[in-house]
């Protein structure tokens, strides 16, 4: 048939012109395989399997054991692969009734900037599944397969011994970065709350402690155990309270893990072996890294001792009100009782008729006037200066022979009617300075012509100190009560207790609170602050009191009355409890400044505040002093931030140092009366001699120019090498001679030393200066004739004596923040007081105390001149 020819032909042409086309490059097909053979094994505990298995092959090993409802027994697999084949590794499953586990061998761990380390043996515990019956028989299974042509391995499955902690029971175990352990703890009946104290005798290689519940799985290696639960580094403490109300199951596990590097806990990290060949990605084998640890689990203290620790904190404190209490109505009686006597010296005699006199002694002073109270061997060139009037008119000649009788100043009118009066607008001096040189520069000085302005002005001038204050802690409170809330949810959430520095040995929690003793010691900063607060309020009303009856000693006697730094010393000892307690909340490196800011607030206004007894016109302003106070606080956390091991920094404020030294140093000895003019007028002077065109030390108002060192260098050289003229103001020299010594000192020692807390060198400058200040002032006012009465001296004692003991408690060091969390927690201790605090919180106790005392001696150490005329009280 033709058509079946025309078919014909045409598939016989498709034939061959496929057949003349090229051949075509042969395609990979896939080689058929056989199916992967699976060799059940029945297995015992306590048994070492060596085997072998390559891709074809599939081992199971299926073991099964008996599991009691009363009773938890640890089941733990150890592998270890003969072969080196670390690109083709063995895979081991573990199948069980509730989870299961997989992990390679050789297993590859990732540390720091991803490096890897290898490990050639593997040890994990299974995670137990609860059962309801009283006895079952549960199986699981250990799977091995691996893509290696051929892989021999070392299989094993045993119990673990004393798997469930006993309450009070140490127990010992070794434990590497690919072998972790854990255990599991259940509470006690009655007990509802642990501490689970891990330790060791080797600090490194580094470990991680961690509470979980009981969940499976369990992670239990470096890279997942941050995953869930509380955890914590350690190189030879760690210690972990645990409330039973976080755990339903009232158990929980204790896991520990060896990191794979030692970074986290202030160890170095490891060379990073690579020779020519090698790659960057070639896994190091860390070899035999293994720790020994030893666990126990204690209770902890009952709610019984945190009501009889908050109690006993109570009962401290308050009793301090009924002592203060008891002492003001002995004081009110006894101050009654010699208004009586007064009263009854004063009526006529029955048998003269005449006026009975009373001694200077009974009164309470000393007769100062029998031998020139405040002179210094040249006669009594302070007495001869006349006292001026409140308001100190020009009219009144400064300067006469004689004394002026307290009647007369009783009687004169008080101008209360000026309702706003500033300091810069009305000054009770005159406008001319040389004035000012006159009476300021004089070679001795009475507290009189230092206190000349008027009384009202001062006042408002000093009420800014706690206005000021009280600003600043509302202001620098509030976020910090913010932050410290943050930083303890980020704690309990996240379970990360590195993140916060406590004694972990002695943290009590309450609440959301991790260390609620450390917060609670505290309280005594509040309360004796508000106990100063009052009695600097009882004081002032008293004064006005007698202010407003004219009475002569108010008016004209005594150390001048200016309560606003009191105030501002209390605010801040208050705000130096409420931020401290904050600190306390979670201590770290990030909030380090609010323990430690009022604390150079407190340094600072206690210095004024002494300064200002006998300088009263002449003091700080507030705006000026908190402003340097900022500059301290600015210096310690660019200290802290920026000094550790930076030479830079410690040679610029080390010279800052210096610099503030000899510039304040200036303008003491001077009383504020230098400048530095041209060399036409006049320099100032080292020596404190007379020099052209003024008095002693000071100089013409005339602008400075650029040969000011030269003109320093020239007058040094004029009165100190040339003439070798002695001080004018020697008192004041030795003073700021042994101050500037013992600060070029503390520059030098950290220049040389650079300490890494820089905020306690920072602090400790501050109170050595305070220190000298004062030790100063108690010798200078004895040595001028003066005593110091009963109450300021038992508190002198007694405040010296709390100081001491305060100061042992504070250098016990139980944690720092300058070394890693791992390394703070060697340091940590257990509680020596109810169980409940620890040294830090003896030390909160003591020195709240002691800061109480030492404000009391600032109050009350110039009692015994309440009845001296001020032109009679030596300026020192």
């Amino acid at each position: 048939m033709p058509g079946a020819g025309a078919a014909a032909l045409a598939w016989a042409l498709l034939a061959w012109a496929l057949l003349a086309l090229p051949p075509a490059l042969p395609q990979p097909q896939p080689q058929p395989r056989g199916r992967r053979r699976m060799v059940d094994k029945e297995a015992r505990f306590n048994t070492t399997y060596t085997d072998w298995v390559d891709a074809d092959l599939l081992n199971i090993y299926a073991f099964n054991h008996s599991v009691r409802r009363n009773r938890t027994e640890g089941v733990r697999v150890s592998v270890n692969v003969l072969s080196d084949h670390k690109d083709l590794p063995v895979l081991f499953v573990v199948r069980q009734k509730e989870a299961v586990v997989s992990f390679q061998v050789p297993l590859i761990l990732r540390g720091l900037y991803q490096r890897k380390y290898v490990y050639q043996e593997v040890s994990r515990t299974l995670c137990q599944p609860q059962t309801k019956a009283e006895v079952e028989t549960q199986h699981f299974y250990v799977d091995v397969s691996t893509l290696s042509l051929n892989a021999s391995y070392q299989l094993r499955v045993t119990h673990v011994e004393n798997f469930v902690l006993r309450t009070n029971k140490r127990f010992s175990f070794n434990a590497t970065a690919a072998q972790p352990q854990y255990f599991k703890y259940e509470f006690p009946e009655g007990v509802d709350s642990v501490i689970v104290k891990v330790t060791s005798a080797m600090a490194f290689p580094c470990s991680v402690i961690s509470i979980q519940d009981i969940l499976c799985p369990v992670y239990d290696l470096d890279n997942n155990v941050a995953f869930i639960g509380m955890y914590q580094t350690m190189t030879k403490k760690a210690a972990i309270t645990v409330q039973k109300k976080d755990f339903p199951s009232n158990s929980f596990y204790v896991v520990v893990v060896v990191k794979t590097e030692d970074e986290a806990c202030g160890g170095a990290l490891p060379y990073y072996p690579l020779s020519k060949d090698a790659s960057p990605d070639e896994p190091v084998d860390q070899h035999n890294r293994q720790k020994m640890l030893e666990v126990m689990v204690s209770p902890t203290i009952t709610s019984e001792a945190y009501v009889g620790s908050v109690l006993f904190c109570l009962g401290i404190f308050l009793s301090f009100y009924v002592l203060t209490l008891f002492i003001a109505c002995w004081e009110s009686c006894r101050q009654q009782k010699r208004k009586g006597l007064l009263a009854a010296m004063d009526s006529p005699s029955l048998d003269t008729g005449h006026a009975r006199s009373i001694p200077d002694s009974f009164l309470g002073r000393a007769p100062y006037d029998s031998y020139g109270y405040g002179s210094f061997g040249n006669g009594s060139s302070g007495s001869a200066e006349g006292i001026t009037d409140s308001m100190g008119s020009a009219e009144v000649p400064y300067g006469y022979a004689g004394e002026r009788s307290l009647e007369n100043v009783a009687g004169r009118p008080r101008l209360d009617s000026l309702s706003s009066v500033e300091e810069d607008d009305y000054d009770t001096l005159a406008d001319i300075d040389y004035d000012k040189n006159v009476i300021r520069t004089k070679q001795y000085l009475c507290v009189a012509d230092l206190a000349r302005k008027d009384k009202r002005v001062l006042r408002k001038k000093y009420q800014i100190y706690f206005w000021n204050i009280a600003t600043i802690a509302v202001f620098y409170a509030l976020p910090v009560i913010q932050l410290v809330i943050t930083y303890q949810t980020v704690v309990n959430v996240t379970g990360n207790q590195d993140i916060c520095y406590y004694n972990f040995l002695c943290a009590h929690p309450l609440g959301n609170l991790s260390a609620f003793n450390n917060i609670l010691s505290n309280l005594g900063y509040v309360l004796l602050g508000l106990l100063f607060l009052l009695i600097i309020l009882q004081r002032e009303i008293n004064y006005n009191r007698a202010l407003m009856r004219n009475d002569a000693h108010a008016l004209e006697c005594g150390i001048p009355k200016h309560f606003g730094l009191f105030y501002a010393m209390g605010t801040a000892l208050m705000m130096e409890g409420l931020l401290s307690a904050c600190y306390h909340v979670c201590p770290n490196y990030t909030n380090f400044q609010f323990d430690t800011s009022f604390m150079y607030m407190i340094a600072g206004l206690c210095m004024l505040k002494l300064y200002q007894k006998r300088h009263p016109d002449i003091n700080a302003s507030a705006y000026s002093a908190y402003a340097c106070l900022a500059l301290v606080i600015f210096f310690s956390v660019v200290g802290v931030v920026f000094g550790k091991g930076n030479t830079a920094f410690w040679i610029v404020f080390s010279v800052i140092h210096i610099v503030a030294t000899l510039l304040l140093s200036t303008q003491l000895y001077y009383m504020g009366r230098w400048k530095l003019g041209k060399v036409g007028d006049t320099a100032v002077s080292a020596a404190g001699g007379w020099q052209r065109g003024g008095p002693p030390g000071v100089t013409s108002p005339l602008s400075a120019d650029s040969g000011i060192l030269r003109r320093i260098l020239h007058v040094l050289y004029t009165d100190c090498v040339r003439q070798c003229s002695g001080p004018m103001y020697v008192d004041r020299m030795v003073l700021l001679v042994m101050g500037n010594i013992i600060n070029w000192s503390l520059a030098a020692y950290g220049l040389i030393v650079r300490p890494n807390d820089f905020a306690s060198y920072l602090l400790a400058i501050g109170i050595c200066n305070l220190l000298l200040y004062f030790a100063f002032y108690i010798i200078m006012k004895l040595r001028s004739g003066e005593r110091i009465k009963l109450i300021p001296l038992l508190c002198i004692i007694g405040t010296s004596v709390v100081w001491g003991f305060a100061l042992f408690f504070f250098f016990q060091g139980l944690s720092t923040w300058q070394k890693t969390p791992a390394e703070s927690r060697e340091h940590n201790r257990d509680c020596i007081l109810l169980d409940f605090f620890d040294d830090h919180d003896i030390w909160h106790f003591l020195s709240s105390i002691a800061m109480f005392g030492s404000f009391l001696v600032l109050l009350t150490l110039d009692d015994d001149l309440d009845c001296v005329q001020r032109d009679k009280i030596y300026v020192f």
